[in-house]
């Protein structure tokens, strides 16, 4: 019995490189429909590869045994007994080292990939989407073939949107954190970045929007059974399964059923879970104002502003390129700064000659002599012995503060208990607030339109104060009628509209 291949065990070996750069030539051979070459036609093929021949035929050897490589014996060009008896091979891939090739170059791809928010993808979802409620709703039978390939295409192009978005936020995030080593590539395409963030976000609420009521258009109009048909129409052209095995068709169906779910968490959120598109928008938002957070700290480095770490590194480069014990000693004295006198205390005397002497800046081995106290000479320490002194009692301090904290705390509970609607009001029927009332009711109503869509002005919107305690939701008149809110701080004009705010703290039973 033959032993199995190990297609992979080239990658561990010292030799990793010219094995590659071996089967990177039989590769490229066979996409120009190449099946076998000689020693010498793989020494042609690594001539950039700094490859000696002997080198060659060592790897080959090793690659037959490992079983990338068949080798078959090469009679074409004998035209004497003795080229007969020598060994002459030709060699080609096998099927294990074929798809050891394919997974490393998949693996390969995939690694360096950076991704793309693809807009494109949005209008081809939208597309199929649209096609799709198209042949639901019409009149007659389903076409099963048709939706077959509508709801194939549609699956196929969420796939790779969702795989490119991945990868391009991940790169991005690496891009933020600094950790590609290209700084100036990443300074130069910065604001090409940015540009294209902002028209995939500008797709992204646009195109999908029409996606999220296309997807419900679809459920409204039975989508379930064209995903029963085309889980039965695949089912019919595959093999039957065995008696022990689950049926194919069932099978199937919870594929189909399971892919539709993903395109429904992609697009359409509910209140408790948000859309992935929901969550990609808020990801690419936040990424524009960090990558130019990164572009100011790397603006900042360049234009010799403190960085710690860097200056560091660069010492520590200094350090190892000095030539001697004495160079390093004077490096350490001009960076630290470090010399007897530093560690020295400075007494009253001290400090009233610096304050009645001049202020210039001088070297210190002109500067006025430092006076010790003789103290400090004689015990090294410059604090006077005997008993400690007495730790003052701050317990009416803290009292005083916890008071405060607890006035403050209930004068918070009684604006909330004022700003309760006890469901939908209008703006205009509010009463009076107080001060502390009238502060939290702006908190709420600035987080409320900060979420509102400019394009929507009827749409209801929520928010959430930020211990989570109240809720808010306005829904504005788009007539735009201005109505006053009073409070003991002056008078707040708004838009009129409904407003419903509601204590999300839960409730204490009391036995």
């Amino acid at each position: 019995m033959s032993e199995p291949a190990k297609p992979f065990a080239h990658l561990g070996t010292d030799n990793a490189a010219t094995y590659r750069a071996v089967l990177g030539a039989f590769a490229a051979a066979r996409d120009r429909y190449v099946l076998h070459l000689r020693p010498e036609d793989v020494v042609e093929e690594l001539t950039g590869a700094s490859v000696g021949s002997e080198s060659v035929d060592n790897a080959l050897t090793s690659l037959v045994a490992w079983g990338n490589l068949r080798a078959d014996p090469d009679t074409g060009r004998v035209t004497t007994v003795e080229d007969f008896h020598r060994a002459r091979y030709l060699y080609q891939l096998t099927p294990e080292g074929q798809a050891a090739e394919r997974a490393l170059s998949v693996y390969e791809e995939t690694l360096g990939r950076r991704g793309a928010l693809q807009a494109v993808a949005l209008e081809d979802i939208a597309e199929h989407l649209r096609s799709l409620v198209t042949l639901l709703e019409g009149p007659g039978p389903l076409d099963a073939a048709r939706a077959h390939h509508l709801l194939t295409a549609l699956t196929q192009r969420l796939e790779t949107l969702a795989d490119n978005a991945s990868a391009f936020m991940a790169s991005m995030q690496r891009s933020i954190d600094l950790q590609d080593a290209d700084l100036d590539a990443f300074v130069a395409y910065k604001d090409r970045l940015v540009d294209y963030l902002e028209r995939f976000l500008s797709d992204l609420v646009t195109v999908g929007a029409q996606i999220s009521d296309l997807v419900l258009r679809a459920e409204a109009a039975d989508v379930h059974a064209a995903l029963a048909a085309v889980a039965q129409r695949e089912a019919a052209d595959l093999a039957p399964a065995d008696d022990a095995g689950t049926t194919t068709e069932g099978q199937g169906q919870e594929v189909w059923n399971q892919r539709w779910r993903g395109v429904r968490t992609w697009f359409v959120g509910s209140r408790e879970t948000p859309s992935q598109k929901d969550v990609l928008r808020r990801r690419g938002r936040s990424a524009i104002p960090q990558l130019l957070r990164a572009v100011q700290v790397i603006n900042e480095r360049r234009s010799g502003r403190s960085d710690r770490s860097a200056d560091f590194r660069r010492l520590a480069l200094w350090f190892a390129q000095a030539p001697d014990d004495d160079s390093r000693h004077r490096l350490w004295h001009n960076a630290f700064g470090l010399s007897p006198a530093r560690h020295l205390s400075i007494d009253g005397d001290t400090l009233t000659a610096r304050e009645t002497g001049p202020r210039a800046v001088v070297s210190w081995t002109e500067a006025e002599p430092l006076r010790i106290s003789p103290q400090f000479r004689r015990t090294g320490r410059h604090e006077r012995r005997g008993r400690p002194a007495r730790v003052q009692d701050r317990s009416a301090q803290r009292r005083h503060l916890a008071e405060l904290a607890a006035a403050q705390q209930e004068q918070v509970r009684l604006a909330r208990s004022e700003l309760l609607t006890d469901g939908p009001r209008r703006l205009g029927d509010l009463p009076d607030l107080s001060g502390p009332a009238f502060t939290v009711f702006l908190g709420l109503l600035g987080q409320a339109l900060a979420a509102r869509r400019p394009d929507a002005p009827g749409t209801t919107c929520e928010a959430t104060s930020a211990d989570g305690s109240l809720q808010v939701r306005i829904t504005l008149d788009p007539a735009g009628v201005t109505v006053p809110v009073r409070s003991e701080h002056g008078t707040l004009h708004l838009p009129d509209g409904l407003v419903d705010i509601r204590d999300t703290a839960p409730k204490v039973s009391q036995s």
